[in-house]
């Protein structure tokens, strides 16, 4: 579903960052660097970006390059409407989550991102689903891929709150979703598998 440059740009970028971090020989890593400074202008060349703050974007990564996590949860009170909240960025509906913290495991930045993000606390029943982002219909593309991790989650305490990141709190029904969903984060399919998998417990994880 991504544009071809994309897609190439990102390959490029993670062979760099990999033959950065391993090489030795300092001929190689300078055709790394030229690598990582062509796939940063294919990134330019297709977007409103500049130059200096996708080469920034890219210096900043070190390391075997891998996907990055978002986690995203699907809380649910008794009557069977969907917790969601109001984006501050862009003043759209989604889910609530982000990245996943480093030394939190995935249960642990679910909760805390419902608590930040609305002021509800949840138990965490189910991994319903692992979507790979770059194979939905996202907007706007990421210049790294990312899989995000959606999980079933019970509401069993708290009060609707807004936060720095949210504005507002919501409650609804499979039929009577917002319209104006942040597709950045989460999209009408993927909100969809997360009332069937609340509807049937039983579904087995999803994974692209």
């Amino acid at each position: 579903m991504e544009p071809g440059w994309l897609v190439w740009a990102r390959q490029l970028q993670a062979i760099a960052q990999c033959g950065l971090t391993f090489a030795q020989d300092p001929y190689d890593r300078e055709r790394y660097e030229q690598i990582r400074a062509l796939a940063a202008e294919i990134m330019v060349g297709h977007s409103d970006a500049t130059l200096s703050r996708v080469a920034e974007l890219f210096a900043e990564q070190s390391g075997y390059a891998t996907p990055k996590v978002d986690v995203r949860a699907a809380a649910f009170r008794r009557d069977g409407r969907l917790l969601m909240v109001r984006e501050a960025t862009d003043g759209r509906w989604s889910l609530p989550g982000g990245w996943a913290d480093v030394n939190q495991s995935p249960r642990e930045a679910i909760i805390r991102e419902v608590r930040e993000e609305s002021g509800f606390e949840v138990t965490v029943r189910k991994l319903a689903a692992v979507f790979d982002r770059s194979r939905h219909p996202h907007v706007p593309p990421r210049p790294f891929h990312v899989y995000k991790l959606f999980f079933i989650c019970e509401i069993k305490g708290g009060a609707a709150q807004a936060s720095l990141e949210t504005t507002e709190i919501g409650f609804f029904a499979e039929k009577n979703l917002p319209a104006d969903i942040s597709i950045g984060r989460v999209v009408p399919y993927q909100i969809g598998r997360m009332f069937a998998h609340y509807h049937a417990p039983e579904l087995p994880t999803e994974f692209d």
